[in-house]
């Protein structure tokens, strides 16, 4: 990925009525010149070469009139709508008239979809459902989609919509792929819901089903469509679309699995959140209240993102899972499929507040209760903090699980804080400390921290026990779920095990004259392991057939030298993937002092 190139302006917040959020919308094009050294990049890119990506609807136009027949699909909260208006208009003008079979119009009642979907949904009021079963076709009347047939007496037919493919038609198939963040954006404005719902829903409810129904059939619909497809397109802007060839897309995710992988990270402001990203990530809006998280390396729902000749397109980072899970895990790959198991994420308390007190399901509960596969132990790096940062962690040695619940429900029930050192330990906190969370285990980032959250993927199943009595930035309470805590919380991780057992103690492994390899070690329930790797000027290092996850955490700025050849510069802070299939890379030190890079892989 390039990490040089600066974007040739902010897209500011484009119509409120298609997007809610505060966060520019990554602008389609860039120009060739270059910002500060050492800057981190919002938008990341791998350049694939010229005449790879293509801007606007009229040259799709004119790949269209040369097909005849084409199937659009794609994934939910496209706007279907504005780009069948765009492509009609201008076949309009070429004088060709078209036959438009649009896919919602074959969709199941919306009262049928709902029955179909509702079991995996979950109580109403609660955050989480199950991952759904289903596939996509059970949500369509198939054999009236399936009956729907090219008009050989028009000039043009497109059948258009998620599920186009469904059809079955013999003909070339476009896929126009959306950010998930995106999505979320359109959700919350309300400009677009859930397949096959028949209105728009509070977005809690509408993300809930998006992440338990529509995105695991869609992703199910695209992985087994991937081969098929003719053309991809990236549908986040909505007065334009990008689009590339799919023998193109295909050549650049073999490029880079055999070489570095950055996804384009996102932010979101939170009721704890703190105001070091705004200081010092350049490019974002700085007009909010504050940032709680930085999605660096959250991959159900980044994506990464392609350049031709200054043309930016970006696809899921699920397509290069169904595509490349075997470079990308190497000797991993058969256990974890086209799952990407490790997640990066910062957590923002500077000068913000303290996390909730929470704790994580059980692999046993979070299969049987949510269908997750795996689930979320995560560690706590302390990228930067204050002198009064400290991460709860752990129970005090004299807990007891009921008064501690009744002290949790009280202060619920009465909108009352306790004094929860009572009950839970609180530890000072360093820069370059490692807090060590196998699920299960009670804890929170304090304030005056930039946490480096370091985790396998799941990533909304956080169970809230206290939340320090106040309001989200809607001003509503947020979710505490006490049930969900006490049917995983191990009571045993108290006292002097606490500091034992959930603080890294960390060691030189590896030594020789300009660098060495400090040992982070996280804990036995772990899947991944954590290493520092702190040089002077270089050091190679081979993936030994294992996926690596990096961080520069301390520095200004690293090359990274792939077997392959390719030389990418990144910046502190940036999170990089090195894929199994890259064989070794040499880190090259770009700043004065010692630069030091979190390595995190699979055991």
């Amino acid at each position: 990925m390039n990490s040089e190139i600066k974007i040739e302006e902010h897209i500011e917040l484009e119509n409120a009525a298609l997007r809610k959020t505060s966060q520019y919308l990554m602008p389609a094009k860039i120009d060739g010149s270059l910002p500060g050294k050492g800057e981190y990049n919002v938008y990341p890119f791998c350049s694939i070469g010229d005449g790879k990506i293509f801007s606007g609807y009229s040259s799709l136009v004119t790949w269209i009139v040369a097909q005849k027949t084409v199937v659009i699909d794609g994934y939910a909260g496209v706007f279907f709508d504005k780009i069948k208006g765009e492509l009609d208009l201008l076949l309009e003008i070429e004088g060709l008239v078209t036959n438009w079979v649009e896919t919602v119009d074959f969709l199941k009642d919306p009262q049928d979809v709902q029955q179909l979907v509702t079991p995996f949904l979950g109580e109403y009021e609660s955050v989480w459902g199950t991952k759904c079963s289903l596939t996509l076709t059970d949500l369509f009347k198939e054999d009236e989609l399936i009956g729907q047939l090219p008009d050989e007496s028009t000039a043009i037919n497109i059948i258009i919509g998620p599920g186009a493919a469904l059809a079955n038609w013999d003909a070339a198939i476009i896929y126009i792929d959306l950010p998930k963040n995106e999505l979320q954006f359109r959700m919350r404005a309300g400009a677009v819901t859930n397949l096959g719902a028949a209105e728009i829903a509070e977005p809690f409810q509408m993300y809930k089903r998006f992440y338990f129904v529509d995105w695991v059939l869609l992703n199910n619909h695209k992985k087994a469509l991937l081969d098929k497809i003719s053309v991809v397109a990236d549908g986040q802007w909505p007065n334009t679309l990008h689009w590339m060839f799919k023998t193109d897309l295909t050549d650049g995710l073999d490029t880079i699995s055999r070489s570095t992988i950055r996804v384009r990270p996102w932010f979101e402001p939170g009721a704890w959140g703190g105001q070091w990203i705004k200081d010092h990530i350049k490019n974002i809006n700085t007009d909010v209240v504050n940032y709680a998280w930085s999605f660096e390396l959250i991959v159900p729902e980044n994506g990464i993102v392609f350049e031709s000749n200054g043309n930016l397109l970006e696809v899921s980072f699920d397509t290069l899972m169904f595509h490349n899970n075997q470079q990308v895990l190497g000797k991993h790959a058969d256990i974890f499929g086209d799952e990407f198991p490790i997640r990066f994420d910062f957590l923002d308390t500077f000068d913000g507040g303290n996390l909730s007190i929470q704790c994580h399901p059980t692999l046993k509960y979070i299969r049987e209760n949510f269908g997750e596969n795996i689930t979320q132990d995560e560690t706590y790096y302390i990228l930067d903090c204050d002198n009064s940062a400290n991460v709860y962690l752990g129970f005090q040695e004299n807990i007891n699980p009921a008064e501690f619940r009744t002290a949790l429900e009280e202060s619920q029930a009465a909108g009352k804080e306790i004094d929860i050192e009572e009950y839970v330990q609180s530890h000072p906190a360093q820069k370059h400390d490692l807090f060590l969370i196998p699920n299960g285990t009670v804890h929170s980032a304090g304030a005056g921290n930039l946490v480096l959250e370091i985790s396998a993927t799941p990533y909304i199943f956080t169970f809230k026990m206290y939340d320090w009595v106040r309001l989200d930035l809607d001003g509503n309470p947020r979710p505490i779920n006490i049930d969900h805590a006490f049917n995983n919380l191990d009571f045993e991780r108290k006292g002097s095990r606490v500091q034992d057992e959930l603080i890294s103690k960390q060691q030189v492994i590896e030594q020789a004259e300009g660098w060495q390899i400090v040992h982070v070690p996280t804990h036995a329930d772990h899947f991944y392991d954590v290493h520092r790797v702190e040089f002077d000027n270089q050091v190679t290092i081979s993936t030994n057939n294992c996926c690596h996850v990096l961080m520069l955490v301390e520095g200004t700025g690293i090359n990274i030298e792939t077997a392959d050849g390719s030389i990418k510069e990144y910046a502190y802070a940036e999170t990089v993937v090195i894929p199994a299939a890259a064989g070794s890379y040499k880190l090259t030190n770009l700043g004065n002092g010692r630069a030091k890079v979190i390595k995190a892989f699979l055991k």
